[in-house]
This record gives C-alpha cells, structure tokens and sequence, in this order.
C-alpha cells in the first residue's frame, strides 16, 4: 500500500526539517538516475532557461556571486544556486541577486515536494537532501521565470546532481585536493571528475590550474568541441593594488580590457574570480564587443560575498573566512598579509572531521600569533580536543588555546587581540575559519547581516 503523501509544509522550518530528514550531502551514491528522474517529473526546468554552471575546489561561490552581479547589471533576470549556505538555507537559491524569502521557499519546497515521494518510490535510492534542493532550485528558476541561471556544483561535476544542466558556459575555479575520498587523491583524478560539467560546444573559462588539471581540462573540451578561454592567455588580472575597503583591479577580458575597477573584496584570488567572472559573462554573451565600463564597474562596485574575507566587527576587528582545506587557506593568509596590518591576529578556528586539519593549520601558522582551537555545532565538527593536539604538533603547545563553545572561543581571541594589541602603533584582530559551518554559526552570533 503507498503511504498517503504528506501534507504541505506551513513554515520555513517545516520544509527544512523534510529536506534534512533526506540523506545528507555527505552521503553520496554516484549516480544521475534520481536527479534525473526528478526534473524529468518536473518538467525539466532546467531546459528553460540558459545556463553558466561552475566547478573547482575554491571561489565558487564569490565567482558564482559575480557573474550574477554581471549578468543583472546587463538587465538580465537571475538565478543563482550555490552551496553550502552560510546562515539560511533559503541562501541556496536566489532570484535577482537575493535568496528567497520564507515565503518563497515553502513555495519551492510544496511545488516540487510530491514528485520527491514518486522518485523515492520508484528509485533504489531515496532523493538526497541535496538532488531536493537542486529541483526546487530549478524548479524555482522556470516559475520566477528567469533568464540564466548560475549554478554551482555541489561536489566534483560529472556526477553533481546540478549536472543534468547543459551550460553555455563552464566555469572551472582552481582546482587543489578535497574530498579526496570521493573524488581522488591528485588534482588530475579531481580534474577528471570536474571536467565532466564542460558540455559539447559549450566554452570553457578556465581559472590558472596546475598542469596535470589543466592537461585533463583541456583534454576533455578538445574530445567535446568546446572553446577554451584560460587565465593569464586569453583573459586575467593584468594589475592590482589594495585600496580601502578592497582592491583597484585592471582585468583583460576576451573582448576587452577594463581598468582601474574597485572591487570591495580582499586578496588576488578575488581579483582572479573577478577575471574569471568577466570571461564568462563575456563568453555567454558572444561577439567581439567589451561590455560597458559602466557595467563593470556598477556590478563590481556592489559585491558582497559573506564569510569571505569579511569584516563583520570592529574594536576589536573581526573577520570571518570560510577557507576550509590548505589551499584556500593559503589564498586567505595571503590576502591578510596583502590588505590588512594586523597585530596581533588570533586565530578561531573549527574544523570539519573529514578535512586536512594539518594542511589548513600550517598555511595560517606563519600568520596567526595564538590559535583558539573550537568546534562548530554539528554532528561532522573534528571535537576541539582532537583538533588542539594537531595544532599544538604545528603551533607549539604555548600558542594554542582549547575552547570548545565557538561563542567562548571568539571571547576569548578578542580578548587577547585587544590586550596584546593595545599599542598606538598596532592593531591586533581575530580571523574564524576553519569551515564554513562555523564561520556562518559566528556570523549568527556576531549579528551579521544577510
């Protein structure tokens, strides 16, 4: 006998608690069987609009963020779906550059969440939280309707639930080792996986890879037919300088060139999604024409990209970053040596149980005077003890503190960033990291705006 489908959602809660109760993102069965029978229900939303969907191991999001931005200040309607959500998870989904309201998302959830209970049914498997949330995205996208959607992988690409997209574009930000458990051990193994997202006669905008990516890459989009536009070829960031409150960018895009543009977002790997986010856009429109300076300018001017590099208090100063393996931890270090004078910097760092604790502690150690070593609130969180003894192998016991409640952690930084920062001539400040749960659990306890 089927079981009766299950009434509506009435709130925002209620539709999360159904779309957790789902496996959860790191529960992976690689397959594009349940996806695919999902939209197809739909209706295949996804064939509705056009597409610019974007992979890689760090600057999705903020390079997801800017091609919006782009597309919108070109009077383009917008979709943009990128993961995980650092506060809500109506994040996920945004239409014209803002994530759904509640409203909007118990909606999205109502309309698709029937044709979930059919999959469930029909499939080995049940729907994943995260094949869930990429229908209602696309689902969401057809209705509102929009023009093109960006979209972010999840995971990998060629077996990413978004990936039942056919993009125009393909965006592949650096690739560097995560989830190697899932995805293999050596970027060229993640490249392959990746380049599974770049769709015949589509182009590929390609961020600087090391060789053996870039070798896969370009291997796939030559057996494909696609255009290849590579950093630092055919387009890049041909000059940068650190200004108040960000950077001055001159960019090469592959119409044109576009100087002297503010961008509101720290460190040279902001400046390079900047030049990755132009090539796209320029690549999605076609023909020879640069865009308008004003355009670029006007979009840039606005970019926000949260729990990235961001300010979110002062007195002390407090900055949150999502950098979550070694490789975005080394972009982060950089950039704070790059813009910011800070000393000291004490470090609130909380780690996910699956990551490269090691690596990600020794890219900030040369830059963090003292380390706080937390836990944010989930299930996946590496307990603060376990990460202490790695950080006491890098840091030395005498420079590590253990203080397992994230609220008491950010305390105590701040704490011993204003007492050991007390002279006219520094400034001591406090950077969380370490993932981006506790970056988006600090963001809710410091009062960040959305």
């Amino acid at each position: 006998m089927t079981e009766p489908v299950a009434r509506p959602a009435e709130t925002v809660a209620e539709a999360e608690d159904a779309l957790l109760s789902r496996w959860p993102e790191t529960r992976l069965e690689p397959s594009l069987d349940r996806i695919r029978a999902f939209t197809e229900l739909l209706g295949d939303p996804q064939r509705a609009y056009r597409s610019i969907h974007l992979t890689g191991t760090n600057g999705k999001t903020s390079t997801s963020r800017m091609i919006d931005a782009l597309l919108r200040a070109l009077d383009l309607r917008t979709g943009r779906f990128t993961s995980p959500h650092v506060e809500r998870m109506a994040e996920r989904i945004s239409v014209d550059g803002e994530p759904l309201d509640d409203e909007a998302f118990v909606r999205a959830f109502n309309d698709v969440a029937p044709y979930m209970h059919l999959v469930d049914e029909a499939e080995a498997h049940p729907l994943s939280f995260f094949e869930a949330v990429v229908g209602m995205a696309y689902a969401a996208f057809a209705d509102a309707p929009v023009d093109v959607a960006v979209v972010e992988v999840g995971m990998g690409g060629s077996w990413d639930a978004t990936n039942v997209i056919d993009a125009d574009v393909a965006v592949v930000t650096p690739i560097a080792v995560d989830h190697a458990n899932y995805l293999g051990g050596t970027p060229a193994e993640i490249a392959r996986e990746k380049a599974g997202i770049i769709k015949p006669g589509s182009v590929a905008v390609l961020a600087q890879q090391t060789a053996e990516a870039a070798a896969v890459l370009l291997e796939r989009a030559a057996e494909v037919g696609a255009t290849v536009a590579r950093e630092g070829l055919e387009f890049g960031v041909l000059a940068r300088a650190a200004a108040v409150g960000g950077q001055v960018v001159t960019l090469q895009g592959l119409r044109g060139r576009y100087d002297d543009v503010f961008l509101p977002l720290y460190g040279a790997h902001q400046a390079q999604n900047a030049a990755a986010a132009l090539a796209a856009v320029e690549a999605f429109l076609g023909g020879e024409e640069p865009l308008g300076d004003d355009v670029v300018r006007g979009a840039f001017a606005e970019m926000t990209s949260p729990g990235r590099l961001e300010v979110i208090r002062r007195s002390p100063t407090i900055v949150l970053d999502a950098a979550h393996n070694p490789h975005g931890a080394e972009a982060t270090a950089a950039a704070l040596e790059d813009s910011f004078q800070f000393d000291p910097l004490i470090g609130v760092i909380g780690v996910m149980g699956d990551k490269d604790a090691e690596g990600l502690l020794a890219a900030f150690e040369p830059h963090l005077a003292h380390v706080v070593v937390t836990q944010n609130s989930t299930e996946r969180a590496m307990p603060a003890d376990q990460l202490a003894e790695v950080a006491r192998e890098v840091f030395g016991e005498d420079r590590v503190s253990v203080v397992p409640r994230l609220a008491d952690a950010i305390d105590e930084a701040a704490a011993r960033a204003e007492s050991a920062g007390s002279d006219a001539l520094s400034s001591g400040a406090v950077l969380v990291t370490g993932s981006v749960v506790t970056v988006g659990e600090a963001r809710v306890l410091l009062g960040g705006l959305k």
